[in-house]
C-alpha cells in the first residue's frame, strides 16, 4: 500500500524545468513508459488480491436473504428473524450478471 500511494504522489507531482516548445515526438519524462507499466503490474497486482475477496464477501451477502430486516423492541431489544422456507421461495432470485444502477 505504501508503494501505492509513494507512486501516486510521485505522478502527480507538477513536472519542472521542461519548456513549452518541446516537441511532441519526445517524451517529457525519460521513463514515462516503465512508470505506466509499473502502475499496471501494482493494479492487476491489487485486483488479484481484492478479488477472492470480494466474491467471498458477495458470498456472505447473499446469505443475508434468509433474515427479514432487523426489528427494534420498544425496550431496545433487536430481534432479527430468519424467514420461513415459504417465504424464501416466494423471494425473487436476482442473477448475478444484473446491473444495479446507482
Amino acid at each position: 500500500m505504501t508503494r501505492f500511494l509513494c507512486t501516486v504522489l510521485l505522478t502527480a507531482l507538477p513536472v519542472a524545468g521542461f519548456s513549452q516548445d518541446t516537441p511532441k515526438d519526445e517524451p517529457l519524462i525519460e521513463g514515462l513508459d516503465d512508470l505506466a507499466d509499473g502502475m499496471q503490474k501494482l493494479f492487476e497486482s491489487f485486483t488479484d488480491e481484492v478479488t477472492p475477496l470480494m466474491e467471498d464477501l458477495a458470498e456472505q451477502l447473499q446469505g443475508l436473504n434468509a433474515y427479514h430486516p432487523p426489528e427494534v423492541l420498544p425496550n431496545g431489544d433487536i430481534i432479527i428473524r430468519r424467514k420461513s422456507p415459504k417465504e424464501l421461495e416466494e423471494t425473487p432470485k436476482k442473477d448475478s450478471d444484473e446491473v444495479i444502477d446507482i
